[in-house]
Protein backbone atom coordinates (compact mmCIF):
# COMPACT_ATOMS: atom_id res chain seq x y z
CA UNK A 1 0.00 0.00 0.00
CA UNK A 2 1.18 3.63 -1.28
CA UNK A 3 1.49 5.47 1.84
CA UNK A 4 -0.64 9.30 0.98
CA UNK A 5 2.70 11.54 2.47
CA UNK A 6 4.66 9.36 -1.30
CA UNK A 7 2.00 11.03 -3.07
CA UNK A 8 2.03 14.93 -2.28
CA UNK A 9 1.89 17.04 -5.16
CA UNK A 10 1.20 14.38 -7.64
CA UNK A 11 -2.30 16.42 -8.08
CA UNK A 12 -0.57 19.65 -8.67
CA UNK A 13 1.73 18.26 -11.20
CA UNK A 14 -1.02 16.44 -12.79
CA UNK A 15 -3.12 19.91 -13.03
CA UNK A 16 -0.17 21.30 -14.68
CA UNK A 17 0.32 18.79 -17.18
CA UNK A 18 -3.74 18.83 -18.19
CA UNK A 19 -3.80 22.93 -18.07
CA UNK A 20 -1.05 23.32 -20.60
CA UNK A 21 -2.37 20.82 -23.12
CA UNK A 22 -6.06 22.52 -22.36
CA UNK A 23 -4.49 26.17 -22.62
CA UNK A 24 -2.31 25.25 -26.01
CA UNK A 25 -5.86 23.86 -27.31
CA UNK A 26 -7.76 26.74 -26.50
CA UNK A 27 -5.35 29.11 -27.46
CA UNK A 28 -5.29 27.55 -30.71
CA UNK A 29 -8.99 27.50 -31.43
CA UNK A 30 -9.31 31.45 -30.47
CA UNK A 31 -6.32 31.66 -33.20
CA UNK A 32 -7.31 29.95 -36.10
CA UNK A 33 -10.84 32.64 -35.87
CA UNK A 34 -8.44 34.95 -35.60
CA UNK A 35 -6.70 33.80 -38.39
CA UNK A 36 -10.64 33.38 -40.58
CA UNK A 37 -11.27 37.22 -39.25
CA UNK A 38 -8.25 38.30 -41.03
CA UNK A 39 -8.43 36.03 -44.14
CA UNK A 40 -12.38 37.41 -44.33
CA UNK A 41 -11.15 41.21 -43.77
CA UNK A 42 -8.08 40.64 -46.53
CA UNK A 43 -10.97 39.37 -48.75
CA UNK A 44 -13.71 42.22 -47.78
CA UNK A 45 -10.31 45.17 -48.36
CA UNK A 46 -10.23 43.84 -52.06
CA UNK A 47 -13.73 43.99 -52.38
CA UNK A 48 -14.19 47.91 -51.16
CA UNK A 49 -11.13 48.53 -53.16
CA UNK A 50 -12.29 47.50 -56.26
CA UNK A 51 -15.57 49.19 -55.59
CA UNK A 52 -13.40 51.91 -55.36
CA UNK A 53 -11.61 51.48 -58.37
CA UNK A 54 -14.37 51.43 -60.69
CA UNK A 55 -16.00 54.76 -60.05
CA UNK A 56 -12.26 56.43 -59.49
CA UNK A 57 -10.66 58.07 -62.28
CA UNK A 58 -7.60 55.44 -63.74
CA UNK A 59 -4.15 56.00 -61.50
CA UNK A 60 -5.97 57.39 -58.09
CA UNK A 61 -4.88 56.62 -54.65
CA UNK A 62 -7.94 56.15 -53.17
CA UNK A 63 -8.79 52.62 -53.88
CA UNK A 64 -5.56 52.17 -52.39
CA UNK A 65 -6.57 53.90 -49.20
CA UNK A 66 -10.09 52.65 -48.99
CA UNK A 67 -8.58 48.91 -49.14
CA UNK A 68 -7.12 49.46 -46.08
CA UNK A 69 -9.90 50.46 -44.50
CA UNK A 70 -8.49 53.89 -44.25
CA UNK A 71 -10.81 57.56 -45.31
CA UNK A 72 -10.58 58.22 -48.88
CA UNK A 73 -8.31 61.32 -48.00
CA UNK A 74 -6.85 59.42 -45.22
CA UNK A 75 -3.14 59.25 -44.17
CA UNK A 76 -2.56 55.98 -42.49
CA UNK A 77 0.74 53.85 -43.11
CA UNK A 78 -1.02 50.83 -42.18
CA UNK A 79 -4.78 49.52 -41.52
CA UNK A 80 -6.31 49.87 -38.07
CA UNK A 81 -8.64 46.74 -38.87
CA UNK A 82 -5.30 44.32 -40.11
CA UNK A 83 -2.40 44.98 -38.65
CA UNK A 84 0.18 44.72 -41.13
CA UNK A 85 -1.48 46.18 -44.11
CA UNK A 86 -0.54 48.43 -46.09
CA UNK A 87 -1.09 50.64 -49.03
CA UNK A 88 2.14 49.12 -50.59
CA UNK A 89 0.65 45.65 -50.50
CA UNK A 90 -2.36 46.65 -52.79
CA UNK A 91 -1.87 46.54 -55.91
CA UNK A 92 -5.27 48.49 -58.60
CA UNK A 93 -4.58 47.23 -62.35
CA UNK A 94 -6.87 48.40 -65.35
CA UNK A 95 -7.94 45.30 -67.41
CA UNK A 96 -9.33 45.17 -70.93
CA UNK A 97 -11.85 42.99 -72.28
CA UNK A 98 -9.27 40.32 -72.47
CA UNK A 99 -8.61 40.73 -69.14
CA UNK A 100 -4.78 42.15 -69.89
CA UNK A 101 -4.01 44.94 -67.87
CA UNK A 102 -4.85 48.50 -70.12
CA UNK A 103 -3.35 52.00 -70.40
CA UNK A 104 -5.89 53.25 -72.86
CA UNK A 105 -8.81 54.44 -70.87
CA UNK A 106 -11.55 54.04 -73.67
CA UNK A 107 -10.87 50.21 -73.73
CA UNK A 108 -10.63 49.82 -69.51
CA UNK A 109 -13.23 47.62 -69.34
CA UNK A 110 -12.81 45.51 -65.57
CA UNK A 111 -10.98 47.01 -62.51
CA UNK A 112 -8.33 44.52 -60.32
CA UNK A 113 -7.46 45.17 -56.88
CA UNK A 114 -4.75 42.52 -55.33
CA UNK A 115 -3.55 42.16 -51.89
CA UNK A 116 -0.11 40.53 -51.61
CA UNK A 117 2.82 39.83 -49.68
CA UNK A 118 0.99 40.19 -46.39
CA UNK A 119 2.13 37.80 -43.59
CA UNK A 120 -0.42 36.79 -40.41
CA UNK A 121 1.62 37.04 -36.84
CA UNK A 122 -0.03 33.89 -34.98
CA UNK A 123 -0.16 34.40 -31.49
CA UNK A 124 0.06 31.20 -29.55
CA UNK A 125 1.97 31.38 -26.65
CA UNK A 126 5.32 29.15 -26.73
CA UNK A 127 4.78 28.63 -30.99
CA UNK A 128 4.35 32.51 -32.38
CA UNK A 129 5.41 31.79 -35.58
CA UNK A 130 4.01 33.45 -38.76
CA UNK A 131 1.97 32.52 -42.05
CA UNK A 132 2.09 33.90 -45.38
CA UNK A 133 -1.08 34.86 -46.97
CA UNK A 134 -2.21 33.51 -50.36
CA UNK A 135 -3.30 36.70 -52.54
CA UNK A 136 -6.35 37.97 -52.62
CA UNK A 137 -8.23 39.43 -55.57
CA UNK A 138 -11.05 41.32 -56.73
CA UNK A 139 -12.01 42.54 -60.25
CA UNK A 140 -15.37 43.91 -61.09
CA UNK A 141 -16.64 45.85 -64.34
CA UNK A 142 -15.87 49.29 -64.61
CA UNK A 143 -18.37 52.35 -64.07
CA UNK A 144 -17.72 55.38 -64.34
CA UNK A 145 -13.81 55.46 -63.90
CA UNK A 146 -14.23 59.44 -62.62
CA UNK A 147 -15.69 60.84 -65.70
CA UNK A 148 -18.50 63.53 -65.57
CA UNK A 149 -21.39 62.69 -67.74
CA UNK A 150 -21.63 65.66 -70.26
CA UNK A 151 -24.49 64.65 -72.30
CA UNK A 152 -27.25 67.49 -73.29
CA UNK A 153 -29.74 67.70 -70.70
CA UNK A 154 -28.53 65.93 -68.54
CA UNK A 155 -27.29 67.34 -64.83
CA UNK A 156 -23.40 67.92 -64.56
CA UNK A 157 -22.43 66.17 -61.35
CA UNK A 158 -18.89 65.57 -59.24
CA UNK A 159 -17.58 62.40 -60.31
CA UNK A 160 -18.09 59.89 -57.76
CA UNK A 161 -15.09 58.86 -56.02
CA UNK A 162 -16.20 59.46 -52.51
CA UNK A 163 -17.73 56.86 -50.02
Amino acid sequence: MIDKHQQKGAETAEFALIALLFFAVLFAVIEYGRALFVWNALAEATRRGARMAVVCPVGSAIPSRVAIFDAAGGTLASSPIIKGLTPAMVTVAYLNQAGVVEANQTLIRFAEVRITGYVHTLIIPLLGFTVNAPPFATTLPTESLGAVPTNPGQAVRAPSCAF
